[in-house]
């Protein structure tokens, strides 16, 4: 493990344990998400899809639209919340995806109204995630997920309805496109806002998607951002009218899928030599997130935010730049 690592093993869950004595998690022990089985699926053409890989009680369905159109839907309600396990059940669809030789592009999507995902699980012990054996990059199963998403041979969409917050943000911005509902899309990298570094790779992504001024305020300013904001800065490709975004994506989707694989290959993998970032960044941004969990300061931060009500349904989720902002007052 690597020494910034060793340095930030006190676990957040003991900091939020001292903080709020009530929380549902003990001393080294997960507890974890509740999950609806048999939740609504994010849109009508993944109902009437044959039916996902992935068991009942999963929080990442991966459905077969069709052998060349996939979907990798996220549904662990009620935030979408990912840690460790979303995290082992992401990497295991990554893994899918690269040896099928017939997938052509797949969508990401969820299935939480509200929510693409509010961020990383801050409740579960640290130890969990820094115990997590690397993946075959041979980084942390986070930055390796996210290098992974990014240099798939085939086409990858997000479709944004919700908050896509902290890792949600990570997660749209390993993909190859990003459409967001003009209504409903909140995106923010809020970790500074909480002391914390930002872990998944934004810091290495936004100033190439964005440019260097906007990247900073996205990341130091720590704020939400809607969706007309975030077209207009090119977080995302388009906003759209929420009840068009679906039918968007779906028909985005599908053209694509009718084109040659081997053409979409070549295109995408020297689109990705000239936009990428080298993969040796990444591991670095996850080594400073975990380090910045043991900061004192920070868990004073995030003392203050669960006792506020952090990682439970409310205000402080559905608001989480305007709580940031206010700790410091």
């Amino acid at each position: 493990m690597r020494t910034s690592q060793l340095a930030a093993r006190t676990s957040i869950a003991r900091a939020i344990t001292v903080a709020a004595a009530s929380m549902i998690i003990g001393a080294g022990a997960y507890a974890p998400h509740a999950h609806a089985a048999g939740s609504a699926p994010a849109n009508a053409a993944t109902a009437a899809a044959p039916a996902a890989t992935a068991t009942a009680k999963a929080h990442v369905r991966l459905t077969r639209v069709t052998p060349a159109y996939w979907k990798v839907t996220l549904a662990n309600p009620p935030l979408n919340i990912i840690g460790p396990n979303e995290v082992r059940e992401l990497a295991a669809i990554v893994g899918q995806i690269e040896a099928d030789k017939e997938v052509k592009v797949v969508v990401f999507d969820s299935a939480v109204p509200g929510y693409f995902s509010a961020h990383y699980d801050l409740l579960t012990p640290l130890e969990e995630s820094t115990g997590m054996k690397p993946g075959p990059t041979g980084m942390h199963p986070v930055p390796d997920m996210m290098v992974r998403i990014a240099r798939l041979p085939v086409v990858t969409i997000s479709s944004i309805r919700g908050r896509a917050t902290g890792i949600g943000s990570e997660l749209i911005l390993a993909t190859d496109m990003r459409f967001a509902s003009r209504e409903k899309a909140v995106l923010s990298q809020w970790e500074v806002g909480a002391g914390l570094v930002a872990g998944g790779g934004p810091q290495a992504r936004l100033p190439r998607l964005v440019g260097r001024g906007r990247a900073i305020e996205i990341l130091i300013g720590s704020d939400d951002i809607n969706g007309d904001i975030a077209e207009r800065y090119g977080y995302v490709n388009r906003a759209l009218p929420d009840a068009k975004l679906d039918k968007f994506v779906d028909g985005l989707a599908r053209r694509i899928a009718s084109f040659d694989r081997q053409a979409i290959v070549d295109t995408k993998r020297l689109v990705d030599v000239a936009s990428l970032p080298p993969d040796a960044e990444m591991q670095p941004i996850w080594d400073a997130f975990i380090a910045s969990v043991g900061r004192p300061e920070t868990q004073a931060r995030l003392k203050k935010l669960v006792e506020q009500g952090l990682q439970k349904p409310g205000d402080i989720e559905k608001n989480l730049g305007q709580a940031t902002g206010n700790l410091g007052k």
